[in-house]
């Protein structure tokens, strides 16, 4: 029986990653961090440069209310860097997020207790 072993050393061809294999990555790791949503777009908010010192990426995201933004942004960025890093070539030197609203929870729950009271002054023969 034959036993193939990895070695990044004895290459024979060129691994190549297209754009899009990267920008699926950092998709994926956005999917996986609590607390926000992407920009509901085709570019789903994301773009990529690529240089020599590494891999530029500036992202949008939509964060929901009662997280703290710096800490969703230092865990996106995070996230992006560690995942990109362990699946392909490329470093990554820099990440900017962009925060650019906040999702609220539904307001109908804050207006339920107001209902009653708008109808008992319907009601009420002194305003008629």
């Amino acid at each position: 029986m034959a036993s193939i072993k990895y070695n990044p050393n004895s290459q024979k061809g060129k691994i190549t990653y297209n754009s899009d294999i990267v920008s699926g990555i950092v998709v994926l790791s956005l999917q996986e961090t609590e607390g926000i949503k992407l920009i509901p777009s085709k570019s789903k908010g994301i773009k990529l440069c690529f240089e020599k010192e590494g891999v530029f990426v500036d992202i949008s995201v939509i964060a929901y209310y009662g997280y703290s933004v710096p800490e969703l942004a230092y865990r996106i960025q995070q996230s992006i860097k560690q995942m990109v890093e362990s699946m392909t070539k490329y470093k990554i030197a820099k990440v900017d997020v962009h925060v650019q609203s906040v999702v609220f929870p539904p307001a109908a729950e804050a207006e339920k207790p107001l209902a009653p009271a708008a109808e008992e002054t319907e009601a009420d023969p002194k305003n008629n």
